[in-house]
């Protein structure tokens, strides 16, 4: 599913896109576009997006705004409590336009 143009997110940021009737934080990180799932599975809150993106021991990663778990842009994992992982979303970037699988 389409979601924005590249241009509209900001380097190294995210933004919230709805994904068929899931939430999913899109981030771009250079010329790199991730996605999980935007629901923070410790305060319930839908807030990844927000989150800080940044490098936590080699791993790719957003910070949760509110209790700041850290979640692999990779593969949705939580470094610090795997059982509280997020979904991961395949990205791809086609015509300039960012797109996420659902």
């Amino acid at each position: 599913m389409k979601v924005c143009r590249f241009d509209d997110i900001v380097p190294d940021t995210g933004v919230c896109a709805l994904v068929g009737d899931e939430q999913v934080a899109v981030f771009r990180v250079e010329d790199r576009i991730y996605a999980v799932g935007n629901r923070d599975p410790f305060s319930e809150a839908n807030v990844l997006s927000r989150g800080i993106v940044g490098d936590l021991k080699g791993e790719l990663v957003v910070a949760s705004p509110i209790y700041k778990q850290h979640f692999d842009l990779r593969t949705g994992e939580c470094l610090e409590a795997p059982e509280h992982s997020v979904a991961a979303y395949p990205t791809r970037v086609s015509g300039g336009k960012v797109w996420v699988a659902a």
